[in-house]
């Protein structure tokens, strides 16, 4: 550096350091969701989606724990357990949704229909929308709106060509939105509460592999050590994105978090067209199309809103990288926001 050039500020370079960091944790957490159809249709063509689920679900029980163990986060999972009923029956009803949400996710790889979750998860972000409207009273801007009828358009278009309705998509959205309004309102971090999801699951699970043990029907064990390891596997490929993800949602401003949100379900696309083969019917595509223009109106809208709000430009080269990231706590007024607890338990 020459003496005519003045040193970079401390706090622009942190901060450009910071979002840079973000951006990486969350391209890492999002494309690690985008190509989970990979290893799921490897598994599911060794063992059942109920015994994948049950897995995952126990595996992950194990790895979130040691988790919130390394995190220093056992005395608030500890209160939420101890000390919360309402809380803790909350999380049993969120626990009811993502189970349903996980099971179907990996029944659509075993049925050879990974479209219909690209399609879900397209859609997921629109239906939270609307339901905040309806539940939340949260207004709606015209964009939004656009961005919710054009969804809805797309579905209907999609029934009416197809002669069907695109029930696996839809269920999919709607449990994985509902999950995500109960979260946020309810008052848990998002890797406790998951945790505690998990927990509550387990022994469920657990019975179900000894029974299916016991009756012969179960893969782990009886198959082969590559199937052991891929189900154990499961665990790590549910937690390991969710702590990606929760340390780009701490460093990120949401409306980045939002757009990078998109490369889940864009991977899931590529790969059920171009390595699964699965058919992309002229009617499947207008519906895509539709549903991208929706997310297109409803991006632009975030983006703009939120640059609105803050008020004031960043001059320099880390303008960019400073702007993406998440204002402190004292400068919201309320806290780490509750996005990472809908996002927790996506694949």
């Amino acid at each position: 550096m020459s003496a005519a050039e003045p040193p970079i500020p401390m706090a622009r370079s942190e901060a450009a350091g910071v979002a840079r960091a973000g951006v990486l944790y969350g391209l890492a957490a999002y494309l690690s969701w985008g190509v989970a159809p990979l290893y799921f249709k490897i598994v599911v063509a060794r063992a059942p989606a109920l015994e994948v689920v049950a897995h995952r679900v126990l595996w992950s029980a194990v790895f979130l724990v040691g988790l919130v163990i390394f995190r220093r986060q056992w005395p608030a999972l500890r209160r939420v357990i101890l000390d919360s009923p309402r809380v803790l029956a909350v999380l049993a009803g969120t626990t009811m949704l993502i189970s349903i949400n996980w099971f179907v996710f990996i029944r659509v790889h075993e049925t050879d229909h990974v479209l219909h979750a690209s399609l879900g998860y397209f859609i997921n972000p629109l239906i939270s929308v609307a339901l905040g409207f309806a539940i939340l009273r949260e207004r709606l801007r015209p964009m939004q709106v656009a961005g919710v009828v054009l969804a809805a358009v797309a579905v209907a278009y999609l029934t009416i060509a197809s002669g069907e309705v695109p029930l696996l998509a839809l269920v999919l959205a709607t449990t994985f939105a509902i999950y995500g309004l109960i979260r946020k309102v309810v008052a848990v971090e998002a890797m406790v509460g998951l945790t505690i999801e998990t927990l509550l699951l387990a022994p469920f699970c657990a019975g179900y592999l000894v029974w299916a043990g016991i009756e012969g029907r179960g893969a782990f064990g009886v198959q082969s050590r590559a199937t052991d390891l891929l189900l154990l596997a499961g665990g790590i490929v549910t937690a390991l994105p969710l702590l990606w993800f929760t340390c780009a949602a701490r460093r990120l401003r949401l409306v980045t978090v939002g757009f990078l949100q998109y490369l889940a379900p864009s991977g899931q696309f590529l790969i059920a067209v171009l390595v699964f083969r699965e058919p992309l019917s002229a009617d499947r595509l207008t519906a895509f199309i539709i549903i991208w223009i929706a997310l297109a109106v409803y991006s632009v809208d975030a983006w703009r809103t939120a640059t609105r709000r803050e008020g004031r430009e960043r001059p320099g080269g880390d303008a960019l990288c400073a702007d993406m990231i998440e204002p402190a706590p004292a400068q919201r007024g309320s806290g780490v926001p509750e996005l990472s607890s809908s996002e927790a338990s996506r694949t």
